[in-house]
């Protein structure tokens, strides 16, 4: 809170380099630019705590709530520096610039080879909000040397520089530093800029108040500030390439990011390919035809003419998709192009998947998949209803992914489904996650579809591929859950007589497995809707 009590700005105008007008308008110019990188700096531990620890509405509700308690903390302390405002102010950015320039490496740093990055997440949250929320008091009293003005006039232009600043601080992270930079360089160079405005004003602007042992002290910890985020600048690369090594072992083969994620492919010359997206386990040549197969397979029990994969862009539902005969169309609808590209152009991705996107019958859509079912039923199907609809999306228990496992998403999936047409979805893992897992069957069934859920299981060993969380190295789950699902009547589970040789699955497998998991039922859970998603429990 900035107090109106604020006394007219003294008469110091012999000790000021500049006329009035101009030093209020680079004081208001640089807080835009440290509002810009104020924000950045809260949007980029938002994105790290949902990259690294998951959940991304609760993580993201721990920083902002953390960070705004700190920033009146801030506003509080910042009390006691303000009879050398100029000298505190510098100080104050100096460590700012240093605090959120290398938030990402220490946050990365802590996950990787701690295994834990949970309070070092709200100790940045709460060391970046007090600083931040000094900011205000003390260039309030420095635009008071210059502003002619009342002092609501002048609470009012600080806020509405900060303001702007903070709407293009919001902007550039998503739009420019995050795809053009990525997370650790876009922090480095956010703190560079902040350090050199804050450090530029009070040195230049307010060089006069200053003492000759302040104007040293300043400069020595500017000067350091930007050498120790110039130096990480430098060796980020390295740093980037021994953290994936620290995660993901020593045969990392592809490492980019895509315009929707993260994508690591490890493996496929001297050992098993294994495929994360945004540091989850999707694919693991190890094990993953026994998710895929019985994803697939029970679904392809009756008309299979026509199939809808939503996701599944790594071509490994459309592999066993294309080993039936009949199947003259199938339809892919992936979110990241990223994924698919690999897929159609990784030896080992291309050889695991057995070359799908190079069949005719495959027809790939980029889009998001709740968006293209909404198009679709505005504009009907191409070629007609699908017989099978195969859901081979990220878990949801992932926030990213609720959506497309609402009561609304089903209810599209409904539209496109010819009569008699069967829904096979992913539901997380019945084992650990049995609350997510019902709350699916729960759902679709609200949707109006009859379910028969079953269950697979990886290795013996507990290893699990798909598209469930691998945390610290060790699987989140032993199993996979799936809902098959007709509109109406519960489907029967089995396999189709023309089924091909499958190496995991068997119906006699399937029944048991369909039985087992009967054992983990929570009744009487309600369906998850966008207004009100209910899985993370």
């Amino acid at each position: 809170m900035i107090e109106q009590s604020v006394s007219s700005p003294p008469r110091g105008g012999a000790r000021l380099p500049v006329r009035a007008d101009a030093g209020r308008y680079l004081i208001l110019t640089v807080v835009f630019i440290c509002a810009a990188c104020g924000l950045v700096y809260e949007l980029e531990l938002v994105a790290l705590a949902s990259y690294l620890i998951g959940d991304s509405v609760t993580q993201a509700s721990v920083v902002l709530s953390v960070m705004v308690f700190a920033m009146g903390v801030g506003s509080l302390l910042a009390k006691r520096l303000r009879c050398r405002a100029a000298f505190g102010f510098g100080l104050l950015e100096a460590a700012l610039a240093l605090l959120g320039g290398s938030s990402a490496l220490v946050l990365y740093a802590s996950f990787i080879w701690l295994g834990e990055s949970r309070y070092a997440l709200v100790g940045f949250s709460l060391a970046t909000g007090i600083l931040i929320g000094a900011e205000i008091p003390l260039l309030m009293s420095l635009i008071q040397r210059f502003s002619r003005q009342d002092a609501e006039g002048t609470v009012a232009d600080l806020f509405a520089a900060d303001y702007v600043g903070a709407l293009v601080g919001g902007l550039a992270f998503p739009f420019l530093l995050l795809p053009w930079l990525g997370q650790l360089t876009g922090a480095l160079l956010t703190g560079a800029v902040n350090a050199v405005a804050g450090g530029g004003l009070v040195l230049w602007l307010f060089r006069r108040d200053l003492t000759s042992r302040s104007r040293w002290v300043l400069v020595t910890v500017n000067v350091l500030v930007l050498a120790l985020l110039a130096t990480a600048a430098v060796l980020v690369d390295d740093f980037e390439r021994a953290a994936r090594r620290a995660v993901y072992g020593e045969q990392v083969r592809v490492a980019i990011h895509t315009d929707v994620q993260d994508v690591v492919i490890t493996g496929g010359r001297s050992g098993p390919l294994e495929l994360y997206l945004d540091g989850r386990l999707r694919v693991s040549a190890r094990d993953e035809f026994r998710y895929h197969e019985a994803l697939v397979h029970p679904a392809m029990l009756g008309p299979h003419t026509r199939v809808l994969i939503l996701g599944g862009g790594d071509g490994l539902a459309a592999r066993e998709v294309l080993r039936y005969g009949d199947v003259r169309e199938v339809t892919v609808v992936e979110l990241d192009p990223g994924v698919a590209r690999l897929a159609r152009t990784d030896p080992a991705l291309r050889e695991l998947n057995g070359e799908a996107y190079g069949d005719g019958r495959v027809r790939t859509v980029y889009a998001d998949a709740f968006t293209w079912l909404r198009g679709v039923d505005a504009g009907g199907v191409r070629g007609g209803p699908y017989d099978v609809v195969i859901s081979d999306l990220p878990n949801p228990g992932v926030t990213a992914s609720t959506k497309l496992y609402s009561e609304e998403f089903y209810g599209l999936a409904t539209r496109v489904l010819a009569d008699g047409g069967r829904l096979a979805v992913h539901a997380g893992s019945p084992a650990t996650q049995r609350h997510t897992y019902w709350t699916v069957d729960a759902t679709l069934r609200a949707a109006g579809f009859g379910t028969t859920p079953y269950h697979a299981t990886g290795w013996p060993s507990g290893f699990a591929a798909g598209p469930d969380r691998v945390k610290d190295g060790t699987p989140a789950v032993s199993d996979w859950g799936f809902d098959l699902a007709t509109v109406g009547a519960s489907p029967r589970l089995g396999l189709a007589r023309d089924a091909p040789r499958l190496r995991s699955l068997e119906g006699a497998a399937l029944m048991a497995g369909a039985r087992g998991v009967e054992r983990t039922r929570v009744r009487g859970l309600p369906a998850s809707t966008l207004v009100h998603p209910r899985y993370g429990g």
